[in-house]
């Protein structure tokens, strides 16, 4: 019995994305001691079937909180902003959990043994959406001069989603986690205050985001353990990306140009790459050379 399982969901519009994935989770040999788990969220027979023969599991994912149909508007797919609360009900039977968008694909295997080793002793396993490279993670509005209103993603979301201003405020100035890639062990006490707090979110929000914004609530107001790691083991800033020529591979843009360990398409920024698999990127190389590269996983 595999201890250790990865895990994603996605529909049919992502089943491209979603097999990338696993295939890139397939090709080191190492993957061969963990299991690969698929919550289909409106996959076809056909996709299921291509499926059935790279993973452990497929099983359909549910609105394990009730939403009503208002929110939803035939979005089955937004049941990942729900259900990854949920996996250890899915998936009985596995010590650690590690969920990955289905619009990642793994590029070094170093970063899910970070994951798997970051959540051991009831610790979230998770890395943030601020780095070196990243720039700005908040906004200001500038006004009398010398003042300003600080924009906090965190605090909008808080707030938006029922959580009181004392709560808004504590997050607010915090490092955004980004719940696009994490792992928890089975019995991790976050799971139920999650779901408490998604409860809370779902009722007064949007469907869209209120899984990250309930366990940012956890770790910063509910005071979970929380190990962050390197913004490498879940890459999202796409046009920073630097490629290492002599390595033949993504690389951090600054020394000492560590490599990728999930690149992660989140982000309208990111739709063209999404959206075409065969999108040509301008990358620059760590020599100081821009070339045209696909960003997406080559599963060819």
């Amino acid at each position: 019995m595999k201890k250790n399982v990865i895990i994603s969901l996605a529909d049919s519009n992502y089943f491209e994305l979603l097999n990338e994935l696993v295939d890139s989770i397939k090709s080191f040999q190492e993957s061969e001691n963990t299991a690969i788990c698929i919550m289909d969220a409106g996959l076809t027979d056909d996709q299921k079937s291509v499926l059935k023969n790279k993973v452990d599991e497929i099983k359909s994912a549910d609105w394990d909180i009730e939403v009503p149909d208002f929110k939803i508007k035939g979005r089955e797919w937004l049941k990942s902003q729900v259900s990854r609360a949920f996996l250890p009900k899915y998936f009985p039977d596995y010590e650690k959990y590690l969920w990955i968008d289905a619009d990642a694909w793994v590029n070094s295997w170093e970063a899910i043994e970070l994951y798997f080793k970051g959540c051991e002793n009831n610790k979230l396993s998770i890395a943030t959406s601020a780095d070196r490279a990243y720039g700005r993670v908040l906004r200001a509005e500038w006004f009398l001069g010398s003042f300003a209103r600080i924009k906090s993603q965190n605090y909008k979301h808080a707030k938006s989603s029922g959580f009181s201003e004392k709560i808004a405020r504590q997050v607010a100035l915090k490092p955004h986690l980004n719940i696009g890639v994490f792992a928890l062990e089975a019995n991790a006490p976050h799971w139920k205050v999650w779901q408490k707090n998604l409860k809370i979110a779902l009722k007064a929000g949007k469907i869209w985001g209120s899984e990250q914004i309930a366990m940012n609530i956890a770790i910063y107001h509910n005071e979970m353990d929380v190990e962050i790691l390197p913004a490498y083991c879940n890459w999202t800033l796409i046009e920073a990306l630097k490629f290492d020529t002599n390595k033949n591979t993504l690389v951090e843009p600054y020394l000492p140009n560590h490599k990728i360990g999930i690149v992660h398409f989140a982000g309208k920024n990111n739709d063209q790459i999404r959206n075409n698999k065969n999108f040509i990127s301008k990358v620059k190389t760590v020599n100081g050379e821009i070339i045209d590269k696909k960003l997406r996983f080559d599963n060819n």
